[in-house]
């Protein structure tokens, strides 16, 4: 499957403003995953889906008050993924604790928890925010013993962190095939054994319930899927989400709250924001 990517330049005094701007609009249209790099937004949307009419009128709707905004597309096809990730994949090292590789880094370090990935067309190579966040959260929680679901797995990185952090079992859900297959190679090379990995969405969720749920998605996927992630929580079960700006976070809360989810703090970098709630 082939990704398009739309870059865009952002001419304005409000970056970041027009930044969760822009992703809340891009997600209504499709877009499934970005990367903000202050006065530059890239997004990605399987081709498939891809409906150029759609973003232009996005583009054209956003206000005076933000100024100049400059973009073009590209296609990132399938078979180029693995050559482009590679060029541009370094190491990440998250709070001194985490780190995640790919298998052709050599001669690193040891950290307490490494994570080995390949990428390919999945997203989740621990670069963005918001993947600092949901470790960062995860490294204050016990994991010992607990079932875990990671929502929108991608490589598969959160699931197997929290193996590694003792996970009795892990459950991880990705709407894209690819995805899927991308995460079971990288489970095989964490030597992750005992695992669900399943092609689909949160329609695959009010039958099996967690001690915890991740979610590192966008704002409305959260928000249109969290009555199923308040069914899949055991009592006093943890929900921690991200892929959200800190605008977002009320809007957030509003419905984990809707649905019987207590807030019990968020943490915040680059203004991204990972919050976490618990059920009662």
């Amino acid at each position: 499957m082939n990704y398009i990517e739309l870059n865009c330049s952002l001419q304005s005094t409000k970056e970041e403003l027009l930044s969760a701007y822009l992703i809340t609009g891009l997600g209504d249209i499709g877009f499934e995953t970005f990367d903000d790099e202050g006065a530059t937004l890239k997004a990605y949307i399987p081709e498939v889906k891809f409906n150029k009419q759609l973003l232009n009128e996005l583009i054209q709707e956003i206000p005076n008050e933000f100024g100049k905004i400059t973009w073009d597309i590209s296609t990132i096809e399938q078979e180029n993924w693995n050559t482009e990730w590679e060029k541009n994949f370094n190491p990440v090292i998250i709070y001194n604790t985490v780190l995640i590789k790919a298998s052709f880094h050599q001669n690193l370090p040891p950290f307490p928890y490494e994570i080995l990935i390949d990428p390919k067309m999945s997203f989740g190579t621990g670069h963005h925010s918001t993947t600092a966040l949901m470790i960062k959260t995860m490294l204050g929680l016990t994991f010992t013993g607990k079932s875990v679901l990671d929502m929108g797995c991608g490589t598969g990185v959160l699931a197997i962190l929290a193996h590694k952090l003792g996970a009795s079992s892990i459950t991880a859900i990705d709407i894209d095939e690819w995805a899927v297959d991308n995460a079971k190679e990288n489970f095989a090379q964490n030597e992750i054994l005992d695992y669900m990995l399943l092609n689909g969405g949160a329609e695959l969720l009010p039958h099996i319930q967690f001690d915890i749920v991740l979610a590192n998605i966008n704002r409305n996927i959260l928000i249109n899927d969290m009555p199923n992630y308040a069914l899949s929580l055991k009592a006093e079960g943890q929900l921690i989400i991200s892929g959200i700006y800190h605008t977002d976070l009320e809007v957030v809360r509003l419905s984990a709250e809707q649905n019987g989810l207590v807030f019990k703090n968020y943490i915040e970098k680059n203004s991204w924001v990972a919050a976490r709630f618990t059920k009662v």
